[in-house]
């Protein structure tokens, strides 16, 4: 079990975009809406894979995480830390029998605290590209946050991504999102915008055919109260190497490369029993893959 408040920095912009329309959403996941047939939940597991179990389980694990990383790891109104990263730890520890703790630092400070044994392990958007986490143990990824077009509701079922050819795209002024379409879809009229904010109104106002961009973060956009049902998703999800092929995992000391294993095992036995399709439609309610 978990012991409460002593149970990542890539996303953190993204999480601050969506934690109010995060609130709302949580709460009308309803068992009805994760039958839905069309949701797609994403696999990064080979299923037809046969892994044994490791022969080395730790008997504990004490996981570390901010909490200020919705909707993986954050406080409810009432002040609870809740989050996907929160039941996906508490459900590893439970398939592989071990005892489990989290323990919430500052980001600054998650892998000084690793290094002195103040836990074992880091669910907390750490980027493998890092130099300072180079040095560490990564499990398999449990996420992977690709990018995603927005268009007008009524055109996404005619929406083709590969015929792009005198649309305009809004994009977030220097972003990846801007580099990868200005590269991909040299004929399309590709229209920078300062802000996420307003690349997302040009699409709801009519100023542009769609919006390149976040799709975890559109994907508690699009059913908020700032797009009004304006648009939907089109086209994707896109995974492009070197763009948005990054994906989350959980890191461990190098020194501990049995944690990581039976980790990465966990993850995907949690995959092929359905806990995971169950924890990805409670906190994405609306699927961004």
């Amino acid at each position: 079990m978990f012991n409460g408040q002593p149970l990542f920095q890539t996303y953190h912009s993204a999480a601050a975009r969506i934690l109010t329309a995060l609130t709302c959403l949580v709460a009308i996941a309803t068992p009805a809406l994760a039958q839905q047939p069309d949701v797609r939940v994403p696999n990064f597991w080979d299923p037809k894979a046969v892994h044994d179990r490791p022969s080395a389980i730790p008997d504990k694990i004490q996981f570390l995480a901010t909490d200020d990383y919705p909707p993986f790891v954050f406080r409810d109104p009432q002040g609870r830390l809740t989050g996907f990263n929160v039941d996906l730890a508490r459900a590893l520890c439970q398939e592989l029998g071990s005892s489990c703790a989290l323990r919430i630092k500052d980001f600054d400070v998650l892998l000084p605290a690793l290094d002195e044994e103040e836990g074992d392990a880091i669910i907390s958007g750490l980027s493998r590209s890092r130099s300072a986490t180079r040095r560490l143990n990564f499990t398999e990824d449990y996420l992977k946050l690709p990018a995603r077009f927005i268009v007008p509701a009524q055109a996404a079922a005619d929406f083709d991504e590969q015929a792009l050819a005198g649309l305009s795209v809004a994009v977030e002024t220097g972003s990846r999102y801007e580099a990868f379409a200005r590269r991909f879809w040299p004929e399309a009229e590709i229209t920078p915008f300062e802000t996420v904010r307003e690349a997302r109104e040009a699409v709801k106002s009519g100023a542009a055919d769609a919006h390149f961009g976040d799709g975890l973060s559109l994907s508690f956009w699009l059913p908020g109260q700032a797009a009004d049902g304006c648009c939907a998703f089109a086209g994707g999800p896109w995974l492009e190497p070197g763009y948005f092929d990054e994906g989350l995992a959980i890191a461990t000391r190098a020194s501990d490369p049995e944690r990581a294993a039976a980790l990465s095992y966990a993850l995907r036995q949690l995959y092929q029993k359905g806990i995971y399709r169950e924890l990805y439609l409670r906190y994405f309610p609306l699927s961004f893959y």
